[in-house]
């Protein structure tokens, strides 16, 4: 789950990492009201779930009041496009009024978990402000990393090493590992899967702060914070995505034009693949789970419906808990409420198939049916105006 930068601060600011003064604002009248808190000079950051922002003209710097109410005039209700949102943007409805910073240097600092040590890297740079990926893809060298044990967590040892590779001043070193220390424990208390700060800066009167920040939460982790629920903001994320997420589907918006329903992530993954390999473009990672009910299945199929770009769906099931009839009653019902005109292509394999495939052959709907999942990604791309090869 992704928060907005204002969100991240107040999080962090509970682990005593430095962060600028600043409040939310929903409205010009409030930008100005916090900016006149802020002794009448601020920063004004559209807030939205993407970075980038600077460079789309989405942060902006007043020197008085009036210039608050005009910056916030500009972006509030504008449809920002970063490298990030892609073409068609995203609406700036809230935006972070904060204090000036008098910056000195900027630095990146990042925890990511590392999947193949499984542990937790603490990564840190001197080139504050740029991409990390820029980074690493042109000067690796300039990118330091410490491991962290899970059993003792980040030792002070480790961020100091990290401070002094990346050139903090000396004078201010106590000040980066205490901000690093932090920073790491609301990583692990807030099941944190990504934690940015980029840049981190060292301003002109000796402080280390988070000029920017972005924290990424394990969804699966959710349950055990609330208080982290409350931070979702729906209207950064796709429709869809959020009615899926209400039945416990995993779903994820693609850009093609074949819907894609499938149990377990790793089918779902090979499923999209075999599509791509013959000529098809899936438009969307579906993953009903192993236990789906009936209404599950059917709600799943109406959401991949709901994508005006679909032109036809592939249901590729192997049924283990989930059980093949379950999955072919659901398809049917789906099929009969939403007025099914498009072609659907269902390949089942496993628990109870042979009932699944009798269900659907009797349902007196238009569905082809496969064998196997080259044959059912060859015949929905060959339904669907792709690859017209012969179908094998």
């Amino acid at each position: 789950m992704n928060i907005h930068e204002y969100q991240a601060k107040q999080v962090l600011a509970q682990y005593g990492v430095a962060v600028p003064k600043g409040k939310v604002a929903f409205t010009v009248d409030e930008a100005v009201a916090i900016a006149k808190e802020l002794g009448g000079q601020a920063v004004v950051k559209a807030q939205i779930h993407a970075g980038g922002r600077g460079k789309a003209g989405g942060v902006k710097l007043a020197r008085s009041l009036d210039e608050v109410a005009q910056h916030a005039r500009d972006l509030l209700g504008k449809t920002l496009v970063t490298h990030q949102t892609g073409p068609q943007g995203r609406v700036v409805r809230r935006l972070l009024i904060e204090q000036l910073t008098d910056i000195d240097k900027e630095y990146y600092i990042g925890l990511v978990i590392d999947r193949n040590a499984g542990r937790v890297v603490m990564m840190a740079s001197a080139e504050g402000g740029m991409e990390i990926e820029e980074v690493a893809a042109r000067h690796p060298e300039k990118i330091f990393r410490e491991t962290v044990d899970p059993a003792v967590g980040l030792l002070p040892f480790q961020a100091r090493n990290l401070a002094f590779s990346i050139g903090i001043p000396g004078p201010l070193v106590n000040k980066a590992v205490k901000f690093m220390l932090g920073l790491y424990q609301c990583f692990v208390d807030k099941d944190c899967s990504v934690a940015e700060i980029n840049p981190l800066v060292v301003t002109r009167d000796g402080d280390v702060m988070a000029l920017d920040a972005k924290i990424n939460f394990d969804d699966n982790a959710l349950f055990r914070h609330p208080e982290l629920a409350e931070l979702r903001d729906l209207d950064e994320e796709d429709p869809k995505e959020v009615e899926a997420s209400k039945y416990g589907l995993s779903y994820i918006a693609l850009d093609g034009n074949i819907g894609c329903m499938v149990n377990g992530a790793g089918l779902a993954m090979a499923t999209m693949d075999t599509i791509k390999h013959y000529g098809g473009q899936p438009a969307n990672f579906l993953d009903v789970g192993g236990g789906a009910s009936e209404e599950k299945v059917t709600q799943a199929f109406r959401i991949i419906l709901s994508d005006p770009n679909v032109q036809g769906i592939l249901v590729n099931i192997f049924g283990g808990i989930m059980k093949c009839d379950v999955i072919a009653n659901g398809v049917v019902a789906a099929a009969r409420q939403v007025g099914l005109d498009k072609p659907l292509v269902v390949r089942l394999e496993g628990t109870n198939v042979a009932l699944g495939k009798q269900i659907l052959n009797e349902s007196g709907l238009n569905i082809v049916a496969a064998d196997s999942l080259a044959e059912a990604a060859q015949r929905i791309v060959a339904l669907v105006g792709g690859n017209k090869g012969e179908v094998r």
